[in-house]
């Protein structure tokens, strides 16, 4: 597949472009800052290198390809709109370029809360959201702007990231959130993300990850 990656420096960005390019798609990264693209994820691995900042080029970047994935968000506790304003700039240029499917990742938090929830669960959940209020609530305003949308998009709503290996094990939701969901890998919630590229029924849906 024909796929263009943002924010292909961040933790599940990269994840993204390395599993994608091990599977032998063609990958262009979208990067504030092409200077931070680690040596394995280098300009000769990749089909091209755009910036952010280049309207035009961004528009070059999305058209005609068979998928946008985005790892783009905030980076600490303060959102300062990160996620709701780049991923805008994500549907303008695809909206111009009648480009349609879209994955980006989310967060747990921003998804329906799982039936049956355990009160250690539930209590987890209310103190960590309050810590990344900001975070969640610019996720939120991403999401509800990919549903006012025309793009084929999916959200992957991931509980808290770490850094381990890429197993594939791992619960996935269409539509809500595993019950009880704590962490899962930066590098599974990217192999969810190109799995669900072709899932039909994960179309303008959100889908819950965890392990």
């Amino acid at each position: 597949m024909r796929l263009t990656v943002f924010g292909a420096t961040g933790g599940v960005g990269r994840e993204i472009v390395g599993q994608a390019l091990a599977a032998g798609h063609e990958v262009t990264a979208v990067v504030r800052d092409p200077a931070r693209l680690p040596e394995p994820l280098d300009a000769g691995a990749l089909h091209g290198v755009v910036r952010l900042d280049d309207p035009a080029a961004v528009r070059a970047a999305v058209a005609g390809r068979d998928a946008v994935l985005s790892g783009l968000g905030a980076r600490g506790r303060k959102a300062d709109g990160v996620a709701e304003r780049l991923t805008g700039l994500i549907v303008e240029a695809m909206a111009a370029e009648d480009a349609r499917r879209l994955v980006v990742v989310s967060a747990a938090p921003v998804g329906p809360v799982p039936d049956g929830e355990p009160l250690m669960d539930r209590l987890a959940r209310k103190a960590v959201g309050a810590v990344l209020a900001e975070v969640y609530a610019d996720l939120a305003r991403m999401e509800a702007l990919l549903a006012a949308s025309a793009t084929d998009w999916t959200s992957v709503r991931p509980p808290r990231l770490t850094d381990g290996p890429c197993t594939g094990a791992y619960r996935k939701v269409v539509g809500g959130a595993p019950l009880s969901s704590r962490t899962i890998s930066r590098a599974d919630v990217a192999h969810a993300m190109l799995g669900l590229i072709d899932d039909p029924a994960a179309v303008r849906k959100g889908v819950g990850v965890a392990y």
